[in-house]
């Protein structure tokens, strides 16, 4: 009898993108020619946006660019290796002390992207026969580390901490380590850290957040959700967060105790195997940690402008998600209506996302709604006046 005909690989993606376009679900590329702040030229077209994670407005602050240009002047651009090779410059290690010092740990490490970060503690950390318990919700980077780490990967609803401690109960001999988004990517709001501190700390779990969202805008000096919460590294001794979103940047970090960073840097494949990012990004980043930490005005700015918008967001009859962070998603539930609100707000010159699935939940499409300290009060007002227009009914349930 003759084997079955081996499947052709690219032929199914292209039916499994086909199957994507028939159920709008289909993501394309925008290309961006011009960002002037919260202003962004593409298509010919100046649009003010709603939707980038420049949460502070760093991203075009003229002392980042003098550090970058600085720095690529005398060191170049690329860092032409990886850090336990050649790679690892001064501007590295300084960012890394700077990192450690802001968030209360003894040693921070730098990855070149958040993804890769995640994926490398989960590697490192978890083997076959331990237990990851985590949040629903939680960023694909954390899901898909645990996965590839090999562990049992169990995942609770939504910010249930009685779920999580069911789960975690379940296999009390296993290492166990459970891992939580700080401000959650898609809805805006915190983890509920001091339970699950309190959960780790019963059941000998390690707790570990991912705080890309929270690093920057959270807590008196910026430095995020889990510092905010009053907790500390023997709360939370593993700490990730981005240098792309609030700081302006690009890449991330791992902070923590000597231990954790010391095996991170023997057993992280993404860190170990990966180029340096460019020293001279690592001195912009450098720099925005310290505007971050001196320049409290743009957090206050920031939550004035969170105010405004919730507070025109209820006059006007819309059902915004609990969230007091940067983002403020608008969820619509059904995808077309999404897309099509964010079309409308398009041609009033606003660029606003709609978020479907599979990046959120079937039934929860949105508008992910995101401000940032570069926007003013009048752009506020704007977005408040553009979606009175669109006449949105909430979601169902």
């Amino acid at each position: 009898m003759a084997a079955a005909p081996r499947p052709d690989l690219l032929d199914r993606l292209a039916v499994q993108t086909a199957e994507r376009e028939s159920a709008q679900l289909r993501r394309r590329l925008r290309t961006i020619e011009h960002a002037d702040g919260p202003w962004l030229e593409t298509g010919g077209r100046r649009l003010l946006a709603f939707c980038s994670n420049d949460y502070l407005g760093l991203a075009q602050h003229p002392q980042l660019i003098a550090a970058f240009k600085r720095v690529a002047d005398d060191e170049g651009v690329g860092s032409t290796s990886a850090h336990l090779i050649c790679g690892h410059r001064a501007e590295h290690a300084m960012l890394e002390e700077a990192l450690a010092a802001w968030t209360g740990r003894e040693r921070a490490l730098l990855f070149s992207t958040g993804y890769m970060a995640n994926l490398g503690v989960l590697q490192a950390l978890l083997a076959r026969g331990d237990l990851c318990v985590q949040d629903k919700l939680n960023h694909a980077c954390l899901l898909d580390g645990a996965q590839l780490s090999g562990a049992e990967l169990k995942r609770y609803p939504h910010a249930d901490v009685a779920a999580a401690a069911r789960q975690l109960a379940a296999r009390g001999e296993a290492g166990a380590l459970l891992a939580t988004d700080g401000v959650f990517s898609m809805d805006g709001d915190v983890a509920p850290l001091h339970e699950l501190a309190a959960l780790c700390r019963r059941e000998h779990a390690t707790l570990m957040v991912d705080d890309a969202h929270g690093l920057g805008v959270l807590g008196e000096d910026g430095s995020g959700s889990v510092r905010a919460a009053g907790l500390g590294q023997r709360e939370v001794p593993v700490l990730m967060a981005t240098l792309g979103k609030a700081l302006g940047c690009a890449g991330a970090f791992v902070a923590g105790p000597a231990a954790l960073i010391d095996g991170l840097m023997q057993f992280a494949r993404p860190y170990i195997y990966t180029t340096a990012m460019p020293p001279a990004l690592a001195a912009a980043a450098l720099t925005a940690v310290q505007l971050a930490q001196t320049e409290s005005w743009r957090r206050e700015k920031l939550t004035a402008l969170i105010s405004r918008f919730r507070t025109g967001a209820v006059q006007l009859g819309l059902t915004l998600s609990p969230s007091s962070s940067a983002i403020q998603p608008l969820v619509l539930g059904d995808t077309q209506a999404a897309v099509d609100a964010a079309q409308a707000l398009e041609q009033q010159g606003l660029l606003v996302t709609a978020i479907r699935p599979p990046t959120v939940p079937a039934g929860s499409a949105r508008l992910r709604i995101t401000l940032s300290a570069a926007h003013e009060e009048e752009h506020v007002d704007q977005l408040l006046d553009a979606l009175e227009t669109l006449r949105l009914a909430p979601a169902p349930g």
